[in-house]
């Protein structure tokens, strides 16, 4: 299992210390120190759509001009740029054998999966 997402954001680290309290193994991929490829992030926006992957509540997204988040409508350009501002992906997201097990950090529905 790999855990997606970027060391210093407080709800990765949420993640991060639900499943140390649970003894779940994982491996951590920080996407901000290690990148991220068009290939994950294309796997994910088929499995979940790139309105899930794309955060547009994070300060990346309101830091772009309202110009530029127009043109973010399709996958394409949602990808463009999650590729170009890796912090707007959503964090954490749970792979499990290349499948999205859960995006974000919801104890209830973790709870479920493990």
């Amino acid at each position: 299992m790999t855990v997606y997402g970027i060391a210093n954001c407080d709800t990765t680290q949420k993640l991060l210390k639900y499943l140390k309290q649970k003894g779940i193994e994982y491996i951590f991929h920080d996407y901000k120190l290690q990148g991220i490829t068009e290939y994950i992030l294309k796997n994910w926006c088929k499995q979940v759509g790139w309105e899930t992957i794309l955060n547009k509540r994070s300060t990346t997204w309101r830091e772009l001009t309202l110009t530029e988040q127009k043109t973010i409508v399709t996958e394409k350009a949602a990808i463009q740029l999650m590729l170009a501002a890796n912090s707007i992906i959503k964090r954490p997201i749970i792979e499990k054998d290349k499948k999205i097990i859960a995006v974000g950090f919801n104890e209830q529905q973790l709870n479920t999966i493990f």
